[in-house]
């Protein structure tokens, strides 16, 4: 029988599970209170944080690696719409008290995985103990070429809505888990749908390509429309997307075939973690060409048009859809 180790405490933990992936010079091998950071010369440091929470972005059980994943990810796919290429992060590690070592190796192995993915380091964090559940804070760090950075507000009449990947799984997905929606309604792929919810893909292979293209960009995390939302009011300007244009899996088909009502969960939902935005039509070829390059598709939803009011979605019939809200909204 193997022997059977000791907990460790705060320190031992860092030790153990999280020193070795701050393999930055930067990081003091986690042994000082801050890290340091150096963008190359011409560039600018991104920064972005987004916290994740056991009950909320997550389930408490799911494999501890897709939670180091989903954590990391998520933050990745911020600096992508920026236009950014990341280069470190910071990780808040909120514990409850319950963890255990098997549970802490599977987490700091999803991390290492990814880290060795996307190219990148962790550069320091806190720990601490949770009353309420697991939660954990990444900050991202990235940098572009200075002066490029593609922020939400830029957005112009006339610019198309274009997309990467697919819209709507990950919503789908969730559903699945929470058992609203049946397995069979997809297809036969459900495995995709929760595969989505569970491991988000950062379009990091998009980067340059927004710098390049886009009048405007964010990533769709709280819903296709609301987080278009952000762009339009932000820009001062409106839109009109487009339903029969939204870029579907074969599950999410499935399930709108058998169950129409569902298209405001693809519209709305969240946890896509795609790319959205808005480019001149005379842009869109070199877009499109990059995007290919990189092996991502992307899709023309709709158009940016004049005036101030919340984005326009036109069902197949060419009729504005009805929307009871536009994204999810943590309060």
């Amino acid at each position: 029988m193997a022997e059977r180790r000791e907990r460790p405490g705060e320190f031992g933990m860092i030790a153990r599970y999280l020193r070795p992936l701050a393999d930055d010079p930067g990081a003091f091998g986690l042994t000082d209170d801050a890290a340091s950071l150096s963008p190359e010369p011409g560039f600018d440091l991104v920064f972005t944080k987004d916290m994740v929470a056991a009950g909320v972005h997550f389930f408490a059980q799911d494999p501890p690696a897709s939670i180091a994943r989903k954590a990391l990810r998520v933050n990745l796919s911020d600096l992508a719409a920026k236009g950014a290429t990341p280069v470190g992060y910071l990780l808040g590690l909120a514990l409850p008290a319950d963890w255990t070592e098997d549970w802490m190796a599977e987490f700091s192995a999803g991390l290492a995985e990814d880290q060795k993915r996307y190219g990148i380091p962790l550069l320091g964090g806190d720990t601490v103990k949770s009353p309420d559940g697991l939660m954990l804070s990444v900050t991202a760090i990235g940098q572009v070429p200075s002066g490029t950075i593609v922020r939400r507000a830029g957005a112009r009449a006339g610019d198309l809505i274009v997309v990467s990947g697919t819209i709507g799984d990950a919503a789908l997905g969730l559903r699945l888990r929470l058992g609203t929606l049946a397995a069979e309604a997809a297809g036969g792929e459900a495995e995709h749908l929760l595969d989505r919810y569970l491991h988000p893909r950062p379009r990091l292979g998009l980067a340059e390509a927004v710098r390049d293209f886009a009048h405007a960009s964010l990533d769709i995390s709280d819903g296709l429309v609301g987080d278009l939302g952000h762009v339009t009011r932000t820009s001062g300007v409106s839109a009109i997307v487009e339903a029969a244009r939204l870029p579907l899996s074969s599950a999410a088909r499935s399930v709108l075939e058998t169950d129409p009502a569902a298209l405001a969960t693809v519209l709305t939902g969240g946890d896509d973690y795609e790319i959205l935005v808005t480019l001149p039509p005379e842009a869109l070829d070199g877009y499109e060409a990059a995007a290919r390059e990189a092996g991502i598709p992307v899709t023309v939803i709709g158009r940016i048009v004049a005036g101030e009011g919340a984005p326009v979605v036109l069902g197949l019939d060419g009729k504005p859809v009805a929307l009871g809200r536009a994204s999810h909204d943590h309060f």
